[in-house]
């Protein structure tokens, strides 16, 4: 069964990368980049990660598993704008996915046909036409929504995400862009409720896998009386 899901490395006060880079010098050199490639260095340095990039080292370990997994379980990608415009002329002629990726943007733009099975697909009708899309071409394996940030909590925000998992990586950043921030349209007693489901710990990052259950009312407990919350999860 085709499940939605997302996956991002994050430091420990929730940041996916450093301050936003809004200014004309090389992203490379800013301060976005630099967080980013802190919370993501245990990807780099995965073996899993560096073969399918066509670079030769790294460590064949609990990360390059899960690394590993991550691309066996995606039939189809859903990305934002922004990452796929960063990442066509780096990823070169054959990109990593090799599947189907369908691009969240409001400007449109032909397929971009690539090596290995990789195809890009621009979307302008919103993200749940994306995710749709996605489905179709997944071939019952997994949609992935990889990213970044903004996309991963408008595919939250819409009820659309299955499944989430962290990678919480043992840094603070102290500011940055922040995954999980307050543009998810909550109400002020609503919450969205996950189950974790996996808890993979190793020293340079602990991957914690969610079953994303849904919205639901925040409700005071009855601070011990032994009845608990009553509403339940629709």
């Amino acid at each position: 069964m085709t499940k939605v899901t997302a996956q991002l490395s994050v430091s420990l006060d929730g940041f996916y990368a450093g301050p936003r880079h809004a200014g004309d010098g090389d992203w490379m050199d800013s301060a976005e980049s630099a967080g980013f490639f802190r919370v993501t260095r245990w990807v780099t340095n995965a073996m899993a990660w560096r073969e399918r990039q066509g670079f030769a080292g790294g460590e064949r370990d609990a990360n390059s598993d899960i690394v590993a997994e991550s691309f066996g379980a995606a039939g189809a990608y859903v990305m934002g704008r922004r990452m796929a415009d960063g990442g066509e002329i780096p990823w070169g002629e054959e990109p990593p996915f090799r599947a189907p990726v369908f691009v969240v943007t409001h400007r449109p733009r032909e397929t971009l046909v690539r090596g290995g099975g990789t195809s890009f697909t621009y979307v302008t009708d919103g993200v749940a036409s994306a995710v749709e899309q996605a489905r179709a071409a997944a071939g019952g394996r997994d949609v992935a929504v990889a990213g970044g940030g903004s996309l991963v909590r408008q595919v939250l925000r819409a009820g659309l995400l299955d499944e989430l998992e962290l990678h919480i990586v043992p840094v603070v950043l102290g500011a940055g862009l922040r995954l999980l921030d307050a543009d998810l349209d909550l109400g002020e007693k609503e919450a969205i409720e996950l189950t974790p489901t996996r808890v993979v710990a190793t020293p340079e990052v602990t991957h914690i896998r969610y079953a994303v259950r849904g919205r639901a009312p925040l409700v005071l407990d009855d601070r011990g009386s032994g009845g608990g919350p009553t509403t339940t999860v629709a």
